[in-house]
């Protein structure tokens, strides 16, 4: 039915609706790398019963994502620029899909490990991929409805991931499900063969607003000059701390620990919780373009930032020490603690804005991966601190932790952001325009 629609369209209509398609797809594949980015607090406890781990080793087993994901974050733009995102994100959905069917064969740790560092290198294609199908195909002034709709598919991704992996986890066990995402993956790369490309062919009126899908001039030595450049900006550190803190909330807590925590504080079943925790992600889907918004109309950036971490750290608090809260509560209160972290989203205007309009793509790269280091470092940091607190009770094969081991352990989100509420002073207010850097202008 879609091939006779499609030959149905005029030239014009075909031209209009293939770039979003493309597009599309794009963001499917960052739909498709969240979903197995979020897949271990889904199968938290079957991880630990079958490799037999402690905290600080399933910790570990799930950052083992993050230890290929954040490297690559500092090459990926200059990839994309010099080859093209087709073959790019064909070979990065390939290698998630890969890693998946390792991940559901693997019977010892050392091959689950290898498979989610697998997943985490073809993932970290994902966003930046999405973003640059959307420079090639769209106008520009289409740029930013296609940047909120990949990020909310992003979310929807974690929605979906913890909602419809923990049913069939039930239903048909980790090792069943996490075939039935390999599978997803598979589809997804042929798709992706099929339809995208990274040209062009047929080039509108409006030549000046599509742009170049390559550039293989390129070269190694201009990317660690633009990194080199990145470092010396001591606000460029600031802001990437400030956002490793702030998504903690997603890379430290919904990711993996968070719904082993509902579990065990608030006596929810692992489909309750799981349904809890979307919350979150619905927080940031609806509350990082409403920050973004807020920030652009006010004409500030450190005052989203300031509130949002306040606020998060409080809201975190309660969830963590108030174990009296009802379903509906936990509910409200996931919700509001998605939606004030994903203020989050403004450190990246924040960089753009204090760095040398050269340098802005290499920046923005700098930050994502350092803000994704935050899950390489406090993954397993939460595990090791359930480790030293652990009395030695075991459940089903599997390390029983208190209440009060988590307690202690999650501590690190609401003292971090509270450390981002103290770094936001120092910070420096752009009011939304491009100031001119010192140093950092003349490479």
């Amino acid at each position: 039915m879609s091939r006779l629609i499609i030959t149905e369209l005029t030239p014009g209509e075909k031209y209009r609706f293939l770039p979003w398609l493309i597009c599309g797809i794009g963001a499917a594949f960052y739909f498709y790398e969240y979903l197995l980015r979020i897949a271990p607090s889904v199968l938290l406890p079957d991880l630990m019963q079958t490799f037999h781990l402690s905290g600080a080793q399933l910790g570990n087993l799930s950052a083992y994502f993050y230890y290929a994901y954040t490297p690559m974050q500092l090459i990926i733009g200059i990839l994309m620029d010099r080859y093209g995102p087709r073959y790019l994100l064909l070979l990065a959905c390939a290698a998630c899909s890969i890693g998946a069917f390792l991940f559901a064969g693997s019977h010892c740790i050392y091959l689950a490990e290898l498979s989610r560092f697998l997943i985490g290198f073809g993932s970290a294609f994902a966003f930046v991929g999405a973003l640059k199908l959307a420079t090639i195909w769209l106008p520009l002034e289409r740029f930013a409805a296609m940047c909120g709709l990949i990020s909310t598919l992003g979310m929807i991704g974690g929605i979906t991931g913890v909602h419809l992996l923990t049913k069939l986890v039930v239903n048909y066990g980790w090792r069943i499900t996490t075939y039935m995402s390999a599978w997803l993956g598979v589809i997804i790369t042929i798709i992706i063969l099929l339809i995208v490309r990274d040209k062009v062919k047929t080039k509108p009126a409006r030549q000046s607003a599509y742009h170049c899908a390559y550039h293989p001039e390129l070269s190694l030595k201009d990317l660690l000059i633009g990194l080199w450049q990145a470092l010396k900006n001591p606000y460029l550190w600031m802001t990437s701390i400030m956002g490793m803190f702030l998504f903690l909330a997603l890379s430290a807590f919904t990711e993996l620990w968070g719904i082993t925590y509902l579990t065990q504080a608030y006596g929810l079943t692992r489909t309750t919780a799981g349904s809890v925790i979307t919350m979150v992600y619905w927080g940031w889907a609806i509350g990082g373009p409403l920050a973004g918004w807020f920030s652009d109309f006010t004409r500030q950036r450190k005052l989203p930032l300031m509130l949002g971490s306040l606020l998060a750290a409080i809201i975190f608090c309660i969830i963590l020490f108030a174990h009296s809260l009802s379903l509906p509560a936990l509910y409200i209160l996931f919700f509001a603690f998605g939606i004030l972290t994903s203020v989050e989203i403004i450190t990246f205007a924040i960089v753009r804005e204090i760095s040398s309009p050269y340098l802005a793509g290499t920046s923005i790269a700098l930050i994502n991966a350092l803000i994704m280091l935050g899950g390489v470092i406090f993954q397993p940091v939460i595990g090791l601190l359930l480790d030293l607190d652990w009395a030695g009770k075991m459940v089903h094969g599997v390390r029983f932790y208190s209440v009060h081991n988590y307690q202690i352990a999650l501590s690190v989100l609401p003292i971090g952001f509270i450390i981002t509420f103290i770094l936001s002073f120092f910070l420096r207010e752009t009011h939304c325009h491009v100031v001119k850097p010192g140093a950092e202008e003349r490479t």
